[in-house]
């Protein structure tokens, strides 16, 4: 169901033998993983039991986390979209164990950039059976991705207080905390979202946008028949922070986790 999310199709395991990995640059096959659906399908019933049944392992849960990574890969049971899949298991079985509250540990970011070492590391498990340098470059990116998020976090925080302080004194009269957070739920706002999350008419929410943009809050933009009201301030933080070139238009944030 996940995948299916994912992907916006009914699509389901690979049925059709002949996926193979291959290196990038050299086109040179580097791993061929299960071919049948009777393989794959029980392959991922072992994995599902692994993931869902503690009395099975006492494993440390991020140890887990990095192990299930690697055999959802290497299974790789759906035809496209296994490394986006994978990555969201990561965040979602620490959320199961109860190591986040929320799935807020983009370790998609901390995978892309070390890409090659990544498929290096997951190739030398399969090989040479080396998982003790797979499970340390997993444990370093809970690290180094753990570090990242918390700097986020209190940067949006201390932001939305700076706002918060800003709208009062400066638009009391149009100031709720509901517009508020409308502000920070991403990093622009439409003039629909405000309608919607306010429950004002189309007047009162582009009155309000417009006082936003008077004051230095918001900056619109217009891409195609659409206005966009970019938070510049929470921009520039979330592109500084995933190294987004910032050149003044909305580039998707979420282009970051465009491969796999």
């Amino acid at each position: 169901m996940k995948y299916r999310n994912i992907k916006l199709n009914q699509a389901g395991f690979r049925v059709t033998p002949g996926t193979i990995l291959k290196n990038e640059r050299t086109q040179e096959t580097v791993y061929e993983p299960p071919q049948t659906i009777d393989e794959i399908n029980g392959y991922m019933k072992n994995l599902e039991l692994f993931i869902n049944d503690n009395s099975i392992s006492d494993l440390d849960p991020v140890i887990k986390m990095a192990i299930i990574h690697h055999q959802f890969e290497s299974i790789h049971p759906f035809s496209d979209g296994n490394g986006r899949t994978g990555r969201i298991i990561n965040i979602l079985f620490l959320v199961k164990q109860r190591l986040l509250d929320l799935p807020v540990l983009y370790l998609s970011r901390f995978i892309i950039k070390n890409k090659g070492e990544y498929y290096r590391l997951l190739q030398e498990v399969r090989d040479t059976n080396d998982w003790e340098n797979w499970l340390l470059f997993m444990l370093k990116g809970v690290e180094e991705t753990a570090i990242e998020t918390i700097n986020i976090v209190e940067g949006i925080k201390k932001l939305m207080q700076e706002n918060k302080y800003i709208l009062r004194e400066k638009l009391g009269k149009i100031y709720s905390q509901d517009l508020l957070n409308n502000l920070f739920k991403h990093p622009y706002t439409k003039i629909e979202f405000v309608m919607q999350e306010l429950s004002v008419s189309r007047p009162t929410a582009t009155s309000h946008l417009n006082k936003l943009i008077d004051i230095g809050i918001l900056k619109k933009l217009k891409l195609g028949r659409e206005n966009f009201y970019v938070n510049t301030k929470l921009y520039d933080l979330l592109a500084n922070a995933f190294h987004i070139e910032n050149n003044n238009n909305i580039d998707s944030i979420d282009s970051i986790d465009s491969n796999g």
